[in-house]
């Protein structure tokens, strides 16, 4: 039954996109309905650095982020407590890169693949995944000329890409 609402899941993400010449649609409230007939729950953190909020699923807490981890641009880390999935959140200085040059870069890059553009929310993304570490990353620019990162991992467990799509889908500017 879960592997039949994750393919309805993505059918329903998936539609919109092919109608949308190619750039993927998502929102929160598409997912919503998802997420409690398979009984996934969660509940939003708000980054008031970047005043965005993200949803994350339930079973993953908060990291502790060490000086350097914050000095390499982390404001957010969560992990089950069997250390089986991982959910980073980077605010990073590409003075000032806009999404249209990070899409460019990975597409040149040998070990990124599936990059797409889109929007959640209303705000513009660059999605692509990391084989490599077995993740999905959704890349946002700021006003600030910094980009927002959000890697979810891994892929490759059961209901992986459930979970996954609804905490990309979540992603919204803070209220």
């Amino acid at each position: 039954m879960k592997k039949i609402l994750c393919a309805l899941l993505t059918l329903c993400l998936l539609v919109p996109a092919a109608l949308a010449d190619e750039t993927l649609t998502m929102n929160w409230e598409t997912v919503v309905p998802t997420l409690e007939a398979a009984n996934v729950t969660g509940q939003f953190y708000t980054f008031d650095e970047i005043a965005i909020k993200i949803w994350v699923p339930d079973g993953m807490a908060p990291v502790e982020l060490s000086e350097e981890d914050k000095a390499n641009g982390y404001i957010g880390y969560f992990m089950p407590d069997d250390q089986s999935a991982q959910m980073a959140i980077v605010y990073v200085n590409t003075n000032g890169a806009s999404l249209e040059e990070y899409a460019q870069y990975l597409a040149s890059e040998g070990d990124v693949t599936e990059v797409e553009t889109g929007t959640v929310n209303g705000l513009p993304f660059v999605s692509y995944q990391y084989p490599a570490k077995d993740s999905l990353n959704v890349t946002f620019a700021t006003e600030a000329g910094y980009l927002l990162e959000v890697s979810c991992a891994p892929l490759s467990v059961e209901n992986a890409e459930l979970v996954w799509t609804a905490v990309i889908s979540s992603i919204q500017n803070a209220e």
